[in-house]
């Protein structure tokens, strides 16, 4: 039986420690409890990790779902796995089992359900490089997509104008030696050079061309650059660390400024990934 709760804070569940009260707040564990979730509510919201997503400081007037639908059933190169699996550690067990194809999920802050969702990626690689199954949950029931149907681009899914919520993905991996080692050299990579462990949701805005938005802001000289509690990382310029007590007000500040200073001394417009919700 579903357990629902009033005035959940938002921030307990997000990468950046921000976000106001939820009107309503459930956590399920299974198909048929996010289907009756879904049933309970006109509004509603899907969370995991809370990464890439900005929660306003008044935070959401419906119901938010916590997705921890956290199975994973592996046979041979196929790979079954629950939407509230935890992405880095996915990347993880698989290359250290010798399975290559999710090596690049290592380190990345979210759940299986979120990184289809955005098609995440990382170093070349996607998400849906290795798909061949979704299970989405509706008000009605099931449904199975097979990858070939879906169309996916950078740092977006069909999933993204659908109402209902991904409920388990399947994976195709390839044996391989090396897999632990490239792995290895990812999570070194990252930890070089983004504020692993801090308050952050990730990159924030997409990669516009041959240059990053990182190497964008940096040669703008805007890493170090902080609104009250919201800094530009000193060690990568597309995240933006949550010092102590930063707001979503705050935060929209900051990435305006960088919008605005990055435009008028390169001429490029930064798009931003990180989802705005209740904003």
């Amino acid at each position: 039986m579903l357990t629902f709760q009033k005035n959940q804070l938002l921030k307990d569940y997000s990468t950046w420690g921000i976000g106001g009260p939820a009107k309503l707040f459930v956590a399920v564990r299974n198909a048929s409890e996010m289907i009756q979730a879904l049933q309970s509510s006109e509004k509603t919201l899907i969370i995991g990790k809370g990464s890439n997503c900005l929660f306003s400081d008044k935070g959401f007037d419906g119901l938010v779902i916590l997705n921890k639908i956290d199975f994973c059933e592996h046979e041979n190169s196929n790979l079954r796995v629950g939407a509230g699996y935890n992405f880095s550690r996915l990347g993880a067990q698989t290359a250290r089992d010798g399975w290559k194809g999710l090596e690049f999920a290592s380190g990345i802050p979210g759940t299986v359900g979120g990184a289809v969702f955005m098609n995440a990626g990382a170093g070349g690689s996607e998400t849906c490089d290795v798909l061949t199954h979704v299970e989405y949950a509706t008000k009605d029931g099931i449904q199975i997509f097979a990858r070939k149907d879906l169309s996916f681009t950078y740092r977006t899914s069909p999933f993204q104008s659908m109402c209902g919520a991904i409920v388990a993905a399947k994976f195709e991996l390839t044996k391989c030696s090396d897999a632990r080692q490239h792995q290895l050299d990812l999570v070194r990579y990252r930890t070089n050079t983004q504020p692993y462990g801090e308050k952050t949701c990730g990159c924030v805005f997409r990669n516009p061309g041959k240059m990053g938005a990182g190497a964008l802001i940096e040669k703008c000289g805007l890493k170090g650059l902080s609104i009250g509690d919201m800094e530009v990382s000193l060690l990568h310029g597309n995240f933006m660390v949550n010092k102590g007590q930063g707001t979503a007000a705050q935060a929209l500040e900051l990435i305006e400024k960088v919008y605005e200073v990055v435009k008028e001394k390169t001429g490029e417009e930064l798009q931003i990934e990180v989802r705005k919700i209740g904003i």
